[in-house]
């Protein structure tokens, strides 16, 4: 992949960053990421991947824009109301950088199509709001042996994980989570979010998929950071490989 002028423009922010140079943005550039739901996680996250310079971004998402999701997704507008999420962020991001190619994928993931869904991506960022989607995206990037960044947020609280548990001494989705796909949870709906929140766990499930592309600093895989945003506080914990994961053992 070879920059153009304006994109030596565009991203001299990064080009001067000895982490990544124009070779490392070079690689943003050939990358092609999945993006699992374009809500509270997907939003700020796939706003900051294109201006980051990713090639290729493909957004899954079978909703539709309501007036409920502006109070954190950020990417849409009034005018978006009533309109196919993936074709609302299409547009959003378009007007960032039109030299980015978005794949629009109006349907909902499953175990069924979870594997096609994903085929062919570097990495695969998963903010979806429901378990039983996140499973199917787990098993089918740890089978395909494709790096997941997996956020969540909910009322004042968020997590994000990097996961390849495909190798011997990290974990996979399923040794941190357990594997019961009909496991019971409390929506946003139901109990809240702080928008500014989601869009914190947006941000930082950006930087860990630059970070897969692009190696800096130290590794996440195989740690668990937790961020409470009542106290500021966040934590990183590490997380074993369950050794009676059916999954990645």
């Amino acid at each position: 992949m070879t920059l153009s002028d304006d994109d030596l423009n565009r991203f001299a922010r990064h080009i001067v960053l000895k982490e990544i140079g124009g070779a490392g943005q070079a690689r943003l550039r050939a990358a092609r990421v999945v993006v699992i739901g374009a809500g509270g996680i997907g939003s700020p996250a796939l706003q900051y991947l294109v201006a980051a310079g990713i090639g290729r971004i493909a957004v899954i998402d079978d909703d539709v824009v309501d007036l409920s999701n502006l109070q954190r997704q950020t990417i849409f507008g009034m005018g978006d109301i009533g309109a196919a999420k993936v074709a609302a962020a299409a547009a959003a991001l378009a007007r960032i950088d039109p030299a980015v190619t978005v794949e629009r994928r109006a349907v909902r993931v499953d175990a069924d199509n979870a594997a096609a869904l994903i085929e062919g991506a570097d990495v695969v960022l998963d903010g979806s709001d429901n378990f039983a989607t996140r499973l199917a995206v787990a098993d089918a990037a740890l089978a395909s042996r494709i790096p997941l960044v997996s956020a969540a947020v909910s009322q004042f609280e968020g997590q994000l994980g990097v996961y390849r548990g495909w190798e011997a001494d990290k974990p996979c989705y399923r040794c941190v989570v357990g594997g019961d796909p009909h496991r019971e949870g409390a929506s946003c709906a139901e109990v809240g979010v702080l928008g500014a929140m989601a869009g914190v766990m947006g941000s930082l499930a950006a930087l860990e998929v630059i970070r897969c592309i692009v190696p800096f600093g130290e590794d996440s895989a195989g740690k668990l950071l937790l961020a409470d945003g009542l106290s500021l506080r966040f934590r990183t914990i590490a997380v074993p490989k369950d050794a009676g994961c059916a999954a990645c053992n």
